[in-house]
């Protein structure tokens, strides 16, 4: 992981912290977690901690959510984003090798 992306993935906001910024009952966010939307780090007392990433994650799924889309269709669609960036990171990972490549 790059050193710029990192602060994105620590995980410090709580549950009630979360949920009062998106405006999300404590519930939904955990059904989310039972579906496998998303995943919060837990500490070593089993308390929800999530990321930046994390509270992106449940923005994308409020929007798909309320555009109409049922909690399956989310499924896919989260899925599907989660392969498109990361078949993005492997192709620019492969564009720097061949570049190297040739300049080697």
């Amino acid at each position: 992981m790059k050193r710029t992306e990192q602060p994105k993935q620590v995980p410090c906001f709580s549950m009630s912290v979360v949920a009062r910024l998106l405006h999300i009952h404590p519930q939904t966010i955990r059904h989310y977690e039972r579906l496998g939307l998303l995943a919060p780090f837990r500490t070593a007392g089993n308390v929800r901690l999530f990321s930046e990433g994390d509270i992106r994650r449940l923005r994308q799924i409020n929007e798909l959510t309320e555009m109409g889309v049922n909690l399956a269709g989310v499924e896919i669609i989260v899925r599907l984003v989660q392969r498109i960036e990361q078949m993005q990171r492997d192709a620019s990972v492969l564009r720097q090798e061949v570049d190297h490549h040739f300049r080697s």
